[in-house]
């Protein structure tokens, strides 16, 4: 896709060449300052054709005085990226199955155009016009349009250009996340994400890849990521990816992505009904590999590491057992109660393993409990840190992006429910909080560096009739990258401890 900007104003705007128009206005900003266009906002309206509440089109063909042969009229709730984004979707949707290769974009006069719009106008096409054909060479063709112009003003310009730019790189992140989560287990299996992991080192010169397997991984003692594996007849892969775009001497963010390429839950079978969803238990990792490939084409001057321990989870008669002991490489030995919570088992092992690179900070990623989407629907990634600061920059990330996490508890009270008789900590507790009780497990093993943990069970895949991967969260990930390497090497203010926030009626 070609994104582009032009400077354009007032009645100029009724002549922009394109195929077609997308004109956004806002309840409180409905005039572009072009004649033709005015009078067809007003005269919709008047007719009730068209109203100035979110989520409202209306397509013209072929209207007086424009140069444009389709005009689209898009309501959004404000000005904000977020109704802007939401606008631009519903407008694109008008013209998805007519023949418009080019569209320019436009907006009512006064409104504050900034890199985010342009972002979010770049984030709105690309997912508008993706077509997954991977495995099914039958799906329809793409539409026609290659080419998205946004308009602005002269002093808006540079900032939207900016964010077309940015834009761009991040929609790319999210293919490559939504591409990986929708490949059958068959296809995206360990070896394949070890693959792409190694493309992209050959593909950008600032990214380095390592793949280790079972027996550098045994060398290792990972022993519970191993646990895992043991029932799979596929080999577990850990792989490292390093961008290097600052000095050695600044400590790197490390991103940390669950890897499970298939779930059966082992011998904690779970329900046949749709397990088939369960290729997408490898969430976290195309996340980190869609955010590497973001951040190799934005090149900012930060040092990123990428840790990804990968592996199917099947039930055989080498599978690990409920009851099971097995030791992690930090040397905490624990029970497996269920052989379903395997995701903390094998990011502990990578958590432990991240140590090494004395980070700034460690976020992890993991499409790692039901309960998460119970609490948090599909809305939001659920965020888990004892560190305010650090929480902060991945909460502002999210809302800069629109792709939001919400802030969960994380006191040492729940810990207690993961209290083992015959190990150090068992790997479940009950079912209650059980999202707060997985984060507590993880945070065990990440006493020696800032972390904080995403829970994208809700937000990384969506069910149903639009059944397939969202990308998420590569915006927000590739967000707080670029908001830490602007900010320097002391991007992230110090850490303070985590305020138990209070439910109404004084109740923690």
């Amino acid at each position: 896709m070609d994104y582009r900007t032009i400077v354009g104003q007032g009645p100029a705007l009724s002549q922009v060449n394109a195929d077609a128009l997308l004109v956004v206005v806002t309840p409180e900003l409905s005039a572009t300052g072009a004649p033709e266009l005015d009078a067809l906002l007003k005269d919709a309206i008047a007719k009730a054709d068209f109203a100035l509440k979110a989520g409202r089109t209306l397509y013209v063909h072929r209207p007086q005085g424009v140069k444009a042969p389709r005009v689209v009229l898009s309501a959004a709730a404000n000005g904000s990226p977020k109704g802007f984004r939401a606008a631009v979707a519903k407008g694109l949707a008008q013209l998805k199955d007519l023949g418009a290769a080019h569209v320019a974009v436009l907006t009512a006069d006064g409104f504050a155009l900034a890199v985010e719009h342009a972002q979010a106008l770049v984030l709105a096409a690309a997912d508008g016009t993706y077509v997954f054909r991977e495995t099914k060479p039958s799906a329809p063709k793409p539409g026609a349009l290659d080419k998205v112009t946004l308009v602005s003003t002269a002093e808006q310009n540079a900032a939207v250009k900016a964010g077309l730019a940015q834009g761009q790189a991040v929609a790319e992140g999210v293919t490559l996340a939504r591409e990986l989560g929708n490949l059958p287990g068959n296809y995206c299996t360990p070896t394949h994400l070890a693959n792409q992991a190694k493309q992209l080192a050959k593909t950008y010169k600032h990214i380095k890849a390592e793949v280790l397997d079972r027996p550098a991984l045994e060398k290792l003692k990972m022993g519970s990521f191993l646990s895992v594996t043991n029932g799979s007849a596929q080999p577990p892969k850990f792989i490292i990816l390093r961008y290097e775009g600052a000095s050695s001497k600044q400590a790197p963010v490390v991103l940390v992505g669950k890897g499970i390429t298939f779930d059966t839950g082992g011998i904690s079978l779970k329900p046949g009904a749709g397990m088939d969803e369960m290729k997408f238990d490898m969430g976290g990792a195309a996340s980190v590999l869609g955010t590497f490939q973001a951040v190799a084409e934005l090149k900012p001057k930060i040092n990123l590491i990428g840790l990804i321990p990968t592996c199917e989870n099947m039930p055989s008669g080498t599978a690990t057992k409920p009851g099971d002991v097995v030791t992690s490489m930090s040397g905490q030995t624990i029970e497996v109660l269920n052989t379903d919570a395997e995701g903390r088992l094998i990011l502990c092992d990578a958590l432990t393993y991240a140590e090494r690179f004395k980070p700034a900070a460690v976020i992890d990623i993991a499409t790692l409990t039901g309960a998460c989407v119970i609490a948090l629907g599909h809305q939001h990634s659920g965020l888990f840190s004892a560190d305010d600061a650090l929480a902060q920059a991945l909460l502002d990330a999210g809302t800069q992006t629109q792709d939001t996490a919400w802030r969960m508890p994380l006191d040492e009270e729940y810990g207690e429910s993961l209290k083992s008789n015959f190990a150090d900590l068992g790997n479940v507790g009950g079912r209650e909080g059980g999202a707060i009780t997985a984060a507590v497990f993880l945070s065990k093993f990440t006493k020696a560096y800032r972390w904080a943990h995403l829970d994208i069970a809700g937000s990384a895949w969506k069910s149903g009739g639009a059944k397939g991967g969202t990308g998420r969260p590569v915006s927000l990930l590739t967000q707080f990258v670029l908001n830490q390497a602007a900010a320097g090497a002391d991007a992230i203010a110090p850490s303070k401890p985590a305020t138990p926030r209070k439910a109404p009626g004084g109740k923690v």
